[in-house]
């Protein structure tokens, strides 16, 4: 059944389009037309946040961090082996992926950690994706405030997601 909702919901949206008398052709290539320069104006964002972010990996600076702040995160109830994952999501979904596919490899899907990574995975977001993307068209370019909101949101949603995992 699911296979037929894309199809569905493009069906509907031009019927409504048909009865409002928008030509949908004409709408979807004004939309697409000034989708393009959004899409240059946010690519240098984009490129620097993926170059950042393997550098951060390759550097070993990322397990350096992991390292010194496991202790830290452990009294917050996020076991030491979760603590790579809790970095890296915020700053790319690839690799946090892979490091949640790393985790079921090495502790079995089943498990307590598997359980935990993939509530943290599934709760938290690619904050500095996310910020690069919109606000790349915002007026504004103070980004400390949301950023930070975030990155505390973020880390929170994985202690919560511990904590949740721990009593079920």
């Amino acid at each position: 059944m699911s296979e037929y909702f894309i199809p569905v919901l493009f069906l509907i949206i031009f019927i409504f389009a048909i009865i409002k008398r928008v030509k949908p052709y004409d709408a979807f290539t004004v939309g697409a037309k000034s989708a393009v320069p959004f899409a240059v104006s946010i690519f240098p964002y984009l490129v620097s946040i993926f170059v950042l972010t393997e550098l951060f990996e390759i550097s070993g600076i990322s397990s350096a961090v992991s390292n010194f702040l496991s202790p830290v995160f452990r009294v917050m109830g996020i076991p030491k082996e979760l603590t790579k994952l809790v970095l890296i999501k915020p700053f790319s979904g690839n690799g946090s992926l892979a490091l949640l596919t790393e985790i079921f490899t090495k502790y079995g899907v089943d498990s307590y950690l598997s359980r935990c990574a993939c509530v943290i995975y599934g709760s938290s977001e690619t904050v500095f994706y996310i910020a690069a993307v919109y606000f790349a068209g915002a007026k504004t370019k103070k980004l400390t405030a949301p950023i930070i909101i975030s990155l505390i949101a973020s880390f929170c949603s994985c202690v919560f997601a511990c904590f949740i995992c721990k009593i079920i």
